[in-house]
């Protein structure tokens, strides 16, 4: 499947090749909700998604690896050099020795994709280095503008519209908003671990909630009726990001929308997870089950074979890549 995607998408050049293949590992081993619906896209487009997923994994890899040897300024220096690598690989200095970075140039690059995303990103990846919790939800937006927003604003020049891209845009980004607090709710209990808690504090204060309740609902695996109904308000809230970001779907290409929908409704699942968990994410990681993640997908999958028929009578959209000049070049 590897080879038919970066034939399909006109990747030719042998490290080319080899760099987007190990983005599309990344993806598949570390993605599995994102992955999935990945595979509902046009084969052509898979490679630069596979691309844009596996440079963010990559990043967060780096601030999230608080394992034991791996010093808070070893992990600075890693990131200081990931920032200078793709500075260089987007202004057309093309890296020889990190395939990620390499895959995610030559995607910028076909795409026209603005290099501020890619800098936001990485602004918000520092931040992480350094910053355990956030006061007001407003503070938390401002981290997720860079960390998730920009990847939905990355992901449209790939995805293409229907309509002006700057009407997508608010949503797309959004959209990267919801499926980040979905992963934070998500996530509590190993943020909590790595020193950190996602949920703005002041939403948490409305319901009595702190970082030390948190921590010792956390240790002693008790519950608090607090804490579950500070859960239950940040579901809330990310409800209402998706309800920002629905009007988006609409406005992508069709051959496209399959894809975004199903990762759209694979998320959300996750919510009701949590819920139906009863807020247990302090104590685990709620779960969606293999088979309603399957009857998610082969919906996803109905979607793009009705497209397809209905492609046989009309013209799809379809976005228009600038020719890859990194894709020109010989190997380094």
């Amino acid at each position: 499947m590897t080879r038919h995607e970066l034939d399909a998408a006109g990747i030719t050049d042998p490290q080319l090749r080899a760099a987007y293949t190990r983005c599309r590992l990344l993806n598949a081993r570390h993605g599995r909700t994102y992955f999935l619906a990945t595979r509902l896209l046009p084969a052509d487009r898979r490679p630069a998604v596979h691309a844009l997923y596996g440079f963010a994994r990559w990043a967060d890899d780096i601030v999230d690896d608080t394992g034991a040897g791996t010093t808070p300024d070893e992990r600075a220096a890693a990131l200081t050099r990931l920032d200078g690598l793709l500075r260089r690989a987007l202004t057309g200095r093309r890296p020889t020795a990190e395939p990620v970075v390499l895959a995610l140039a030559d995607t910028a690059d076909r795409y026209a994709i603005e290099p501020a995303h890619f800098t936001d990103f990485m602004a918000s990846m520092r931040a992480d280095l350094t910053v355990t919790d956030y006061a007001t939800y407003a503070d938390l937006r401002a981290y997720m503008h860079g960390s998730a927003a920009v990847i939905g604003l990355q992901m449209l020049p790939v995805l293409g519209t229907v309509t002006a891209r700057a009407l997508a845009a608010p949503h797309a980004a959004a959209l990267g908003v919801a499926f980040q607090l979905t992963n934070f709710l998500r996530d509590v209990g190993e943020d909590l671990d790595r020193g950190r808690v996602y949920l703005p504090a002041d939403l948490l204060a409305a319901h009595g909630v702190h970082r030390d309740l948190l921590l010792w609902s956390r240790h002693t695996g008790r519950h608090d009726g607090r804490v579950t109904a500070a859960l239950r308000a940040a579901e809330d809230l990310t409800r209402g990001v998706y309800r920002e970001a629905e009007p988006g779907l609409a406005m992508l290409d069709p051959v496209a929308r399959p894809c975004i929908r199903t990762a759209y409704l694979l998320y959300r699942n996750i919510l009701d997870a949590v819920a139906e968990g009863g807020y247990a994410v302090v104590h685990r990681r709620a779960v969606v089950s293999r088979r309603r993640r399957a009857a998610v997908a082969a919906g996803g999958l109905a979607r793009v074979l009705s497209v397809r028929l209905r492609a046989r009578r009309a013209p799809t959209y379809a976005p228009v890549p600038r020719g890859g000049a990194l894709d020109a070049q010989e190997p380094g």
